[in-house]
Order: C-alpha cells, then structure tokens, then sequence
C-alpha cells in the first residue's frame, strides 16, 4: 500500500481518566488552595489527538492502540472511543493494574496546569501490542515517553521500546510523531534522542526543543525565539525529519526540511474565554497534522495548529472546546492574531 492509498491516523500510548480541577491557586507545600470545580474526561495524547481530530473532521478515520484496566475508568475510555467512531481493536486490557488516572489541576490565578498521575495499566503497554499490518492509516501519532514503564526500557535489542514502536511503523509504511511529556529535560533527552531517526517530524513546545537540543530555551517564563529555532535545527540534524514544530503561548516556529524557518503567531483569544491549557498541546499538534494530511502547505497548517490550540482553552478538559476545522478558523480570524 502506497503513502497516497493510506488515510488517516493510528494514535499509540497514553489514554487515561483526567480529573480536571480547578483550584483557586496552586499552593505551596504545607498550604491550601480553595477547590472550584472538576470535570471527568478522557486524556493522554493517545486519546487527547483521536478525539480532537474527530472533532475537527469527522471523515477523517481514527483508530487507537493503548492498555486499560478493566474497571470502570476503563469502561469510561472505551465508550469515549465509541463515541467518537475511533477504532479500538487494539485498545487491551490487562488485569495488571487499574486504568490510567490523572488529577489534572489548573490554577484560576494563573491558568497555569498541574498533573499528579498513576500510570496503572500503561506501564504493561509493550510494543507487541503494536500491529501495524492492517491499519491504513497514513500517520502514527505516539506517546508518552516517561510515562510507559515497559516503553521506556530496552526491548529486544533497541534502547528503548518507543524505537521499536517506529521502527515498525516505518516498515509498515506509516508516517510518524512522537508526543512529549513535561517529565524532565534529562529523561526527555535520554528516551527521545534515539527516537529521532525514526521520525518523519515532531511537534513540541518550548522547553521540549529545548531539553532535546541542550539549548536553553526558556529563561524565567520568558520564551527565546532564537534560541527556539536553533534547537528546532540542531535537532532536525540529528534525526531524518522533514519537520520540526515549536510551539508556545506567543508563536510557533516550523524548520523544514529545506531549511526553511517560518514562523507565525498564536491566537489572540481573549482572557475572558480562557479555562485553562490542558490539552492545548495536543490541540495545536492535532491542528498541525490534519492540515498536513490534508495537503495544506505548512504556514496553512500551522494557522489551524493556533486555532485549535486557542479553542481548547475554553475548556477545562483537553478536547472540550475543539471546533470543526473551519469554524475553528473563522473563530481565530474574529479574535485576530497576535
């Protein structure tokens, strides 16, 4: 089966229960902080991308591999899928461990997000569980590493599973994306590095290029534009990728495989309309890889990466707020761009 012949997405890794709360602050150690409300919803990037690329175009098919536990969290991820007509013939199960949860806290302060998760039955996802033979889909979206106990380690020969995971991908015929996790920049560069030859882009924010690179990239919340596109190019050389993508609150920047630098502005959604960001990542990646698989040139792409990044802000779940992919734009282009 050809590139052209395939369509569509194959999500892989990290599906979970979010517990979303807001708090009125995030408090220091030994304080307290006033609980406002929670909403319960499906997270991880493997769930997180499959629903917000339904929701941009529900045409578009979507299927999912990941590990759950057979609990009721588990039965809350499955309907989710079934929902949303994502494809989980590959979603196991194990008895190992309950599914995956996550209290995913955002201050009204700050809008700022603070996750305190239990991998549960994540860590006994292995890449055996990945079969690729049948899927038609065009692209695989992947993560997370740091948060997969069996992924993480070697497998089999190779440094870690994530590298098993694409190699097999790639042979297969898909393209492929590695989703981040904010886990430390030392594990970040330790689990990532190997993956990057067996890439054909990455889509990660600021301080991800960063960690990757070996480049500071971010100084008191400050973003270094510069010094994001170095570390954008320094890791395009290190892999085979025809894409690198930068995201972060103010811009984006996308190194192609040319060399070509372009960068473009963020949404300018008005503060009033802001829940809070968890998700937002996936949002813009979602955003990004529809537009690419739609045959959009890259600026185009990165435009609806934006848009649906700022639509997910208006809510407190990850894929609350995302809108079909044109209304998605027609409602950035009333907000105006940064």
């Amino acid at each position: 089966m050809t590139l052209n012949q395939r369509r569509g997405f194959i999500t892989g890794g990290t599906w979970c229960v979010d517990h979303n709360r807001i708090v009125s602050h995030w408090p220091q150690e030994d304080g307290h902080a006033e609980y406002l409300e929670e909403v319960r919803d499906g997270g991880g990037s493997g769930c997180n991308f499959a629903v917000d690329i339904k929701r941009l175009d529900p045409a578009v098919p979507v299927e999912t591999i990941a590990m759950t536990g057979d609990d009721d969290e588990g039965r809350f991820l499955r309907a989710l899928a079934d929902r949303w007509g994502i494809g989980r013939v590959q979603m196991h199960l194990t008895a190992e461990a309950g599914t995956q949860s996550a209290d995913a806290f955002v201050s009204k302060a700050t809008r700022r997000r603070t996750h305190i998760f239990k991998p549960g039955a994540s860590n006994w996802l292995n890449p055996d569980h990945f079969d690729f033979s049948a899927t038609r889909a065009r692209y695989l979206h992947l993560g997370l590493p740091g948060v997969h106990r069996l992924l993480d380690g070697p497998w089999r020969g190779e440094v870690n599973g994530w590298v098993s995971v694409l190699k097999k991908a790639r042979a297969a015929g898909l393209k492929t994306n590695l989703e981040l996790a904010s886990v430390g920049a030392k594990l970040i560069a330790a689990l990532v590095r190997p993956c990057l030859a067996h890439l054909d882009m990455i889509i990660v924010n600021d301080a991800e290029i960063g960690a990757l690179a070996g480049i500071e990239t971010v100084t008191n919340g400050h973003t270094d534009l510069s010094a994001c596109t170095r570390a954008a190019q320094a890791v395009r050389d290190l892999g085979a990728m025809a894409l690198v993508v930068v995201h972060f609150p103010a811009a984006a920047i996308a190194v192609a495989e040319s060399g070509a630098v372009i960068v473009t502005p963020s949404v300018r959604i008005p503060n009033s309309l802001i829940a809070g960001a968890n998700g937002a990542g996936d949002a813009f990646a979602a955003g990004m890889l529809y537009g690419l698989h739609e045959g959009w040139e890259i600026e185009p792409a990165l435009r609806l990466a934006h848009a649906t990044a700022a639509c997910s802000l208006r809510s407190l779940s990850t894929t609350g707020a995302i809108e079909p992919w044109q209304t998605a734009l027609d409602l950035a282009q009333g907000w105006g761009w940064r």
